[in-house]
């Protein structure tokens, strides 16, 4: 387990807005028949915003309600501005200190509660390549995750194969279908068994999940393979139909343009201790185990985990691992996610549609 100086520290969760006071009831809306209602409402306010008046406050304020209605009722004498200024001196008494420092509502939580995009800012950290702080900005991993599943979040756009947040499977291929992503780069310290390459901010997140790794006392990794192009996944795919046939192959490798690897954001990882071992024997490994267990705090979850092929379309792949920035991996974690199409509310994507 990692130690608490060697990861992320969350932010700190917002308060929760006060609620905003109201005007008393005009006095031209007050009839006999709604004194009790009146009364009953405002004790309840009184009750709910804490102002902290004593017992006989209370009943006096009630009793000088009712008796203002009676005498606008009853007592012709009685002007009707005497009334208005009588309900006016209730409605001007003054509040308790703590009653006047209640808090107006945020208006960028209410923005992200409803539309992450409308949050000051955060279409600009779009803009400008800054996906992770982006959906800080918004409102956090599961204000955006939620917005995305409701049908909202624009500026979220899935198909975006340049966002950390993009989704490609079966179901979503890249467009173009020959993306590629830039820059890309190898990350610093961690051992590379195939001279592959990630997309910059999945490299330096893999190269501080493996020096987490190996402080922990878990062992080492490498990355076996990174980013490949539409032309490398055509080789790929073409060998495993030669050996297991298109529905076995299916189960096991993307078709051209559909595999995440095309984007950057994908990463195969082997553990090592001296020697190298093979995909296949990560899951038994320490290294594996760390990986299940803390590769969220890194912005990497595993993406294709066991009893989920149904929904993913592929075998379990303990290595695989996908990028998605430590807001959302933190809300994939926390939400006991296991798959992006799950996390999204998209629909199941075990088959091409083509």
């Amino acid at each position: 387990m990692t130690s608490p100086d060697q990861r992320s520290r969350r932010r700190a969760e917002d308060g929760t807005p006060g609620m905003p006071s109201r005007r008393e009831a005009r006095a031209t809306a007050l009839l006999a028949a709604e004194v009790a209602p009146v009364r009953h409402a405002r004790a309840r306010r009184a009750a709910r915003i804490g102002m902290g008046f004593g017992a006989v406050a209370i009943a006096t304020l009630l009793v000088g309600s009712a008796v203002a209605v009676t005498a606008a009722l009853t007592g012709p004498a009685i002007a009707h501005d005497q009334v208005l200024d009588a309900v006016g001196a209730r409605a001007t008494l003054p509040m308790p200190e703590e009653a006047e420092q209640i808090p107006a509502p945020d208006s960028a939580a209410v923005a992200a509660a409803s539309d992450p995009c409308a949050v000051e800012g955060v279409t600009g950290l779009i803009d400008d390549g800054d996906d992770d702080r982006a959906i800080a900005a918004a409102g956090g991993g599961e204000a955006v995750r939620a917005a995305i599943a409701d049908g909202g979040a624009a500026c979220f756009a899935l198909d975006d194969p340049t966002r950390v947040w993009t989704i490609i499977n079966k179901v979503h291929a890249f467009d173009p279908v020959d993306y590629s992503p830039s820059p890309l780069t190898s990350s610093l310290g961690v051992r590379n068994l195939s001279g592959g390459s990630l997309r910059a901010d999945a490299a330096a997140a893999l190269a501080e999940m493996a020096d987490a790794i190996a402080a922990d006392g878990a062992g080492e990794i490498a990355l076996h393979s990174g980013y490949r192009s539409y032309t490398t996944q055509q080789g790929s795919y073409g060998r495993q139909v030669a050996s297991r046939g298109v529905e076995g192959a299916d189960l096991v490798s993307a078709r051209p343009g559909h595999s995440e690897h095309q984007s950057g954001l994908a990463a195969d990882v082997v553990a090592c201790n001296g020697g190298c071992g093979s995909i296949d024997d990560l899951a038994a490994t320490a290294q594996g185990e760390w990986i299940a267990a803390n590769s969220w705090e890194y912005g990497w979850i595993v993406r294709y985990e066991e009893g989920h092929t149904e929904v993913s379309g592929y075998l379990p792949e303990p290595w695989h691992l996908r990028y998605i920035g430590t807001e959302l991996a933190q809300a994939y974690h926390d939400g006991d996610f296991h798959t992006l199409e799950d996390f999204f509310a998209l629909e199941p994507a075990p088959d091409y549609v083509d």
